[in-house]
């Protein structure tokens, strides 16, 4: 009897070609709808992933394994979804309790016209230090110092600059962040080494960024004191300024050190400043607290320039954000379930002989996957798992990866306009991405200054070598 010998059709999958081919298509469309026709990414992303599916039913994927993509993506979310909620019921929280405008006033008097940008960047950083969180420095002190800038005013891009390289610059050097834990997680080091060995990078970008705020910053001298006088009273007369705007920013450092998780801290934080503004208002008024919290704070002071700065946050003022950033996963879902970015990934971490040009292809990959996935997380895992075997073996330390993972993958996110990250500073600070990008310098300078340390071996250590 004659054996038939049967074939077993090989499953579907992407070449190193045609995922580069796919990758730059969607950079296209995406770059040409967002920055050339100004359309909101929502509706490059729905093209490119669109564009993707039709690819991969072409190429013999099934409908549930495309479907599987889109859980896939957005899972990873869930959690930074239920946060950024949880973010616009806090401002709008913080202002109907007069935390946001406490700060202002106070700020007023604390800090100078003309040395403005490096102070925000330094206080933002001190606070972002003990806090390891971006999001919550940028939707707490972030908003009352865009309010202060404003009203001196500064170029509002170069405020959000100098606040959101602040954030990032604490979250980097603090043992709280789940950045940091996420990237010695992944490659296995150990969190101080981690935060020992950022310093080679995250120090010299402090410097330098701290001298450009400097410049950039300095002889604000046009700056107009009566309007400055004006804000504060509209402040006084409207809201209550009180020295106890400093407990929920307590409870902030508090629940930080004790290590409670990110989403039990901002509940605390919201049941205590609406505690404060039933004190504060003499009346159980549930009504209107629940109505803030859902829709928002609308300030009906009189002036234009304050309504238009206090009113915001709520749970309402969120969705459009949420909207962005389930598509951004869905698509970023398409692109690792369906084994694209890994067929990119993957082939150039084996073919590096120099620990330069190893750094050099790590970060442009954590780059990568911010701008065609936009999920800040997901930047540094698929990275950290695509090159950890290429660092292993050119003898590199653990440290070396998670280091390149941070300076790459985690401050990147917020500098791209349909990221998690981006999408979230641009609804709280009401700037866009694109208007503040450039003042962002800790973001900017973190990736080039981490190539600079794998060309020269500043900073590098080997597994041969004690962290």
């Amino acid at each position: 009897m004659n054996k038939v010998k049967v074939l077993k059709k090989s499953e579907p999958h992407f070449s190193l070609g045609e995922s580069i081919l796919v990758l730059l298509l969607m950079l296209i469309v995406m770059g040409f709808g967002v920055i050339g026709l100004k359309l909101s990414p929502e509706i490059p992303i729905l093209v490119s992933i669109i564009i993707v599916i039709f690819w991969s039913k072409l190429k013999g994927f099934s409908w549930d394994q495309i479907n599987d993509s889109f859980v896939v993506g957005i899972k990873n979310g869930i959690v930074p979804l239920f946060i950024f909620i949880l973010i616009g019921a806090l401002i709008g929280a913080w202002i109907i309790s007069g935390i946001i405008p406490s700060l202002m006033v106070f700020g007023f008097h604390l800090i100078s016209a003309q040395w403005f940008l490096p102070s925000v960047f330094i206080v933002c950083g001190l606070v972002g230090c003990m806090v390891g969180s971006t999001f919550t420095v940028v939707s707490t002190l972030g908003i009352a110092f865009m309010g202060i800038g404003i009203t001196m005013g500064i170029n509002p891009a170069m405020v959000a600059g100098a606040v959101l390289s602040g954030a990032i610059f604490g979250d980097k050097s603090s043992p709280l962040s789940a950045t940091n834990n996420l990237s010695v997680a992944v490659v296995g080091a150990d969190l101080m080494d981690h935060i020992k060995n950022l310093t080679f990078t995250t120090l010299p970008a402090l410097v330098i960024t701290f001298v450009i705020y400097l410049f950039i910053g300095h002889g604000n001298r046009s700056v107009s004191l009566s309007k400055i006088h004006v804000t504060e009273q509209v402040l006084t007369q409207h809201f209550s300024i009180t020295f106890w705007a400093i407990i929920p920013i307590l409870l902030l450092f508090i629940c930080a050190w004790v290590k409670i998780p990110t989403v039990p801290t901002l509940l605390i934080n919201i049941t205590v400043s609406v505690i404060m503004y039933f004190f504060q208002s003499g009346s159980l008024n549930i009504t209107n607290a629940a109505n803030v919290i859902l829709n928002g704070f609308v300030s009906h002071t009189g002036n234009h320039d304050v309504d238009a700065l206090l009113s915001r946050g709520g749970i309402s003022s969120m969705m459009s954000s949420m909207s962005l950033i389930f598509v951004a996963l869905a698509f970023g879902g398409l692109l690792m379930h369906l084994g694209i970015t890994d067929a990119v990934m993957k082939p150039a971490s084996k073919h590096l002989n120099s620990d330069g040009k190893l750094i050099l292809a790590a970060i442009l990959a954590c780059i990568g996957v911010n701008v065609f996935i936009g999920e800040q997380y997901l930047s540094v895992i698929l990275p950290g798992n695509a090159f950890s075997k290429a660092f292993k073996k050119a003898g590199l330390a653990k440290v070396a990866l998670s280091r390149v993972l941070e300076d790459g993958g985690t401050v990147i996110n917020y500098l791209v306009p349909w990221g998690v990250a981006g999408v979230f500073i641009t609804n709280t600070l009401n700037v866009p991405t694109a208007h503040y990008l450039p003042f962002v310098f800790f973001s900017i300078l973190s990736p080039i200054l981490s190539v600079f340390s794998g060309f020269t071996g500043i900073g590098i250590k080997h597994t041969n070598q004690k962290n």
